[in-house]
């Protein structure tokens, strides 16, 4: 048997409540203790004074690209940036190459993550054959094959009829349904935010209301239906007022946010930079501000980065011909850290706790993964937890991320906060400066 002891931490596990500094004593794959532990001589030992101890951080989205015959990142690179980024566990969308719509797919996919040694990998399948929005996908059959959600991520189910179908059937399998909210009818050829500046640059615009209207549609199919309802990275404030609305009438919706929306806003789009061009896209300091309120006020729940990788030379094109899309992996943390909890100079939106619930247990009850123990950091659970220095300063550079793309916004920002060390089912897969290791 094999021990780990991590040291003198603030342990914050939101599932529990607990917060508090104590030690936590990991045999093999499982966390056997949190308190103040007097271990024996053969442990290895992390110190973390200074340091937040949680559970391993979960993305419920995020592109690794396989299977696709010839695109740089694969679910090695994909899972290895995850570990470098604090993340224990990731999700997976289907919109691959091909489309992750048959069991033979789910179950290649899950065979892959399982030998590929990083964070632990969950696997979306589409709720449409080819993710064409014509014909119900074998969710039933996807769902006992390990798929733990559904969606056609990178295009919205815009059929209604087809949609509700979806719902119940999705609903039937005990999975839930991720909406990716874009009404294709209201973005043909879209680039950016509509207004000004979309006008100013000669791009086609990106109207809110595309989001709005889809998430509003949804939630009226699936009132008598009650599938576990969750909507992809919003990016406009009212999407924020109809989710607020539902939740309010105890609807099982939730919905996510990513780094991007929360720190970024269209002017980065100025002077024709694809490094800016996302979808949806980024939008106003309005917008902003009312995810931030959403995000304050517990409607929206979720943190995730879309963490979406590009060879270069697909960004190094005229903006419209630019691909939509930025890696998220390898610096998320540092990201919401800043957006949220703020530093010396800046207010914060919502404090340690709050933050790591959205990052941990909420993501693992949207995917059913609690079930599993994940999301939580408990005595007799599985031992994936995340060693964080919320103090560490360090500048963002793509050339150090273990993610093969490189298509990121935030290069050259000066952040603070970092993991130090990753662990998944008790094997220390991470540890940098900032934690000490001892035998």
């Amino acid at each position: 048997m094999s021990h780990l002891l991590i040291h003198g931490g603030r342990v914050i596990d939101p599932a529990s409540g607990f917060d508090q500094t104590a030690d936590v004593l990991i045999c093999d794959d499982v966390v056997i203790e949190i308190d103040r532990v007097s271990p024996g001589r053969d442990v290895q030992r992390i110190d973390a004074e200074g340091c937040i101890v949680a559970p391993g951080l979960i993305d419920v989205h995020v592109h690794l690209r396989e299977p696709h015959p010839d695109h740089e990142e694969t679910i090695h690179s994909g899972c290895a940036a995850a570990i470098k980024g604090g993340f224990t566990t990731v999700c997976c969308m289907p919109n691959t190459q091909p489309p992750t719509d048959s069991v033979p797919l789910v179950e290649l996919l899950r065979s892959k993550g399982d030998r590929a040694k990083g964070a632990r990998l969950f696997v979306a399948g589409c709720a449409t054959n080819d993710r064409r929005g014509e014909q119900m996908a074998a969710i039933a059959g996807m769902a006992k094959a390990g798929a733990v959600a559904f969606t056609d991520d990178g295009h919205c189910v815009a059929d209604a009829g087809l949609m509700d179908k979806v719902l119940r059937t999705v609903h039937a399998a005990g999975r839930c349904f991720m909406q990716h909210c874009q009404d294709p009818t209201l973005t043909q050829h879209a680039d950016m935010n509509a207004g000004p500046l979309a006008t100013k640059l000669g791009l086609t615009g990106w109207p809110a209301v595309a989001e709005e209207t889809i998430i509003d549609r949804d939630i009226r199919l699936n009132r008598s239906i009650g599938c576990r309802y969750h909507a992809q990275h919003l990016s406009s404030g009212d999407s924020v007022e109809i989710i607020r609305r539902a939740r309010a009438e105890g609807q099982p919706v939730t919905a996510e946010v990513t780094p991007h929306h929360l720190l970024l806003n269209e002017d980065l789009c100025d002077g024709y930079n694809t490094m800016a061009k996302v979808n949806p896209p980024l939008r106003t300091p309005t917008d902003i501000d009312q995810l931030k309120a959403g995000i304050a006020d517990g409607t929206i729940t979720i943190l995730a980065t879309d963490h979406a990788p590009h060879p270069l030379h697909r960004k190094q094109v005229d903006f419209a011909d630019a691909a939509f899309g930025i890696v998220g992996l390898d610096c998320a943390l540092p990201l919401y850290i800043k957006a949220l909890i703020g530093g010396p100079d800046e207010r914060g939106v919502i404090d340690w706790p709050a933050m790591l619930a959205m990052m941990t247990i909420n993501p693992a009850r949207l995917l059913g993964l609690d079930r599993m123990g994940l999301g939580a950091l408990a005595v007799g659970g599985p031992a994936d937890v995340t060693v964080i220095d919320p103090q560490l300063p360090w500048t963002i550079d793509p050339d150090e991320f273990a993610s093969r793309g490189k298509n990121c916004p935030f290069t050259g920002w000066n952040v603070q906060g970092r993991a130090v060390a990753t662990i998944v089912a008790g094997e220390l897969r991470l540890m940098r400066a900032g934690a000490r290791a001892q035998t």
